[in-house]
């Protein structure tokens, strides 16, 4: 399969605290990886660095094959092929929804606002929010925010889309809504990132799951490895302690 993103050694600290220490992994066409680990473990930070919204104090992000690092490399350019969707929506307060979502199509990819408006639509009927395109972000609920958020990152046709912690910011009852969507768009074969503690959806979603404490990743696999037969004893830990949190009930994602 094809690499879609190579991460190689990389590090990142913010003054003398080191948060990222040596991360290496790759995601192919389709793939789609579950970031997962205590707070502090280094884990928006890494997704910050693979956008290059944070430059890696050393090492090396690919996206397929050019650097990312790379001092010549055209950033701007490069990150319009990354998604990013951010656990507080970041959504422009003055624009309805679908401008929200066409802004990108036409100030970055070029098109014409008649272009813009039609991609914006058609990410919007992804999302299920194609009936709210000419509402505000103020008028909508947070789940819908955050599905417009979605939108946005979908409008841009990207290599592959970062989550991060894209349900934080909800009420429980909202929770399930993004979770379905971000099913619905894995489901179509879209490359994705995401870092989150919703357990129910990495079980349903994940190729491959990676545990991150301390910056480093201490251990990673399928989820039928960490739901049955964890290795290390910090991530046997974390998950117990998310089950005492959360309960064992999964939200009621339609698979199919």
């Amino acid at each position: 399969m094809t690499k879609v993103i190579e991460v190689r050694d990389v590090w990142q600290s913010y003054g003398e605290l080191d948060v990222l220490k040596g991360i290496s992994f790759d995601v192919s066409e389709g793939e789609v990886k579950v970031v997962f680990g205590p707070s502090g473990s280094g884990k928006s930070t890494l997704l910050r660095v693979i956008n290059m919204l944070t430059p890696p104090k050393k090492g090396e992000v690919l996206l397929r094959g050019e650097s990312i690092t790379d001092p010549n490399a055209d950033i701007s350019i490069l990150r319009s092929r990354i998604g990013f969707v951010f656990q507080n929506f970041n959504l422009f307060a003055h624009l309805r929804a679908i401008d929200n979502v066409s802004i990108g199509p036409r100030l970055v990819l070029g098109k014409t606002k008649e272009e813009a408006k039609e991609i914006a639509f058609k990410a919007l009927e992804k999302v299920k929010m194609n009936d709210w395109g000419h509402h505000y972000p103020a008028q909508l609920s947070g789940g819908q925010q955050q599905r417009i958020g979605i939108a946005r990152s979908i409008a841009m046709s990207p290599d592959v889309i970062l989550f991060d912690e894209p349900t934080s910011a909800l009420d429980p009852e909202l929770i399930g809504e993004v979770l379905q969507v971000m099913l619905d768009i894995a489901k179509e074969g879209t490359t994705m990132i995401v870092v989150t503690h919703e357990m129910g959806f990495a079980r349903a979603v994940s190729d491959e799951m990676i545990f991150m404490d301390h910056g480093v990743i201490v251990e990673t696999g399928t989820p039928q490895h960490f739901f049955q037969n964890p290795q290390s004893e910090r991530a046997i830990d974390f998950l117990h302690k998310l089950e005492v949190l959360y309960g064992q009930a999964e939200t009621n994602l339609q698979l199919e």
